[in-house]
């Protein structure tokens, strides 16, 4: 079973056919002059893509990412449905249709965070992107999805993968930290899988409001004082919210603290802020940056071994 990318995500596509025992094969995909996008199923690696199942990784980030994945799930389906109909008149031009088996694995979905509709009017953009790949692909695998909720009753099957059990390993071997937090309640879920996975206790940051413009940040029911501290979430962006409570708890006690997320998107010189406030940002390769020390292969291989079975 190949194991295919396009520019977007092509080392992380690599090290999951490398864990799932497959085949990677490289698709053309770059970029005209004018910035439109181009993309290209070999064809050396026909009969490869249509001999078996294939497993597309890709990215729906940034937009142009949106784009690269919608073109590559429609040249794969060309070439498994057997229509290779060309302007060249290069042979073959049909072939037999192979059937479905197209699987889409996404490191990191584009728009997660635009999950509700808070405004008349607004498109809930999460679930337009997936219907729009879920009508070319036969399943698909996403990591750390910021609001599964929102792909609920999808037409084909999705799996959500995590990956905090990595995130958890790495911690103990960097971090050692003594509580996990999450930074707010809503994402607590996170936060208590890496603690039980460590052995650690966890809780979430309270934010109340101390004058009009200052909001504390507490762990709600731990006293940090002495202790280090790890901060879990699915993304950071800004990291605004990662220094504000880092510096809380600092004030509070705590010895150090480190942050630790699936996708570092780490917008307007993030980093920067964060090298300030914390004593280590580590974040999964779901997206290319600095941080990226833990591998999203492993959690996107069960997924699609599950899908797949």
């Amino acid at each position: 079973m190949p194991v295919v990318s396009g520019s977007s995500g092509r080392d992380l596509a690599v090290s999951l056919a490398g864990i799932m025992g497959m085949e990677y094969v490289d698709l053309e995909s770059r970029k005209f002059p004018d910035g439109e996008g181009y993309v290209r199923v070999p064809s050396d690696s026909f009969e490869l893509v249509r001999s078996e199942p294939v497993i597309l990784v890709s990215n729906t980030y940034p937009d142009s990412g949106i784009m690269r994945t919608i073109l590559l799930l429609e040249a794969i389906s060309d070439v498994r449905k057997g229509d290779l109909s060309n302007y060249k008149g290069l042979e073959p031009q049909k072939l037999d249709d192979v059937g479905p088996g197209i699987y889409l694995a996404i490191p990191y979905y584009g728009y997660a965070r635009q999950d509700k509709r808070f405004s008349p009017g607004e498109a809930v953009s999460a679930r337009v992107i997936a219907e729009i790949m879920g009508s070319r692909c036969d399943g698909i695998v996403i990591l750390d999805l910021h609001e599964p909720k929102v792909l609920d009753g999808l037409g084909v099957p999705v799996r959500f993968v995590s990956s905090m059990p990595e995130i958890a390993d790495l911690l103990g071997r960097e971090g050692s930290p003594d509580f996990i937090l999450s930074p707010d309640k809503g994402a607590i879920s996170r936060a208590s899988e890496v603690a039980e996975l460590m052995g650690s206790e966890f809780s979430y940051l309270e934010k109340t409001r101390i004058d009009a413009h200052t909001i504390e940040h507490t762990p709600k029911d731990l006293d940090v004082e002495g202790k280090v501290v790890a901060i879990v979430d699915d993304m950071i962006s800004t990291g605004g919210t990662i220094c504000r409570a880092s510096d809380a708890l600092r004030r509070q006690g705590a010895t150090a603290v480190f942050a630790a997320c699936t996708h570092g998107l780490f917008t307007g010189g993030a980093l920067s802020k964060l090298a300030n406030h914390v004593d280590g940002v580590f974040t999964t390769d779901s997206l290319p940056n600095p941080r990226a020390v833990v591998s999203a292969a492993p959690a996107l291989a069960r997924g699609l071994e599950d899908l797949i079975e």
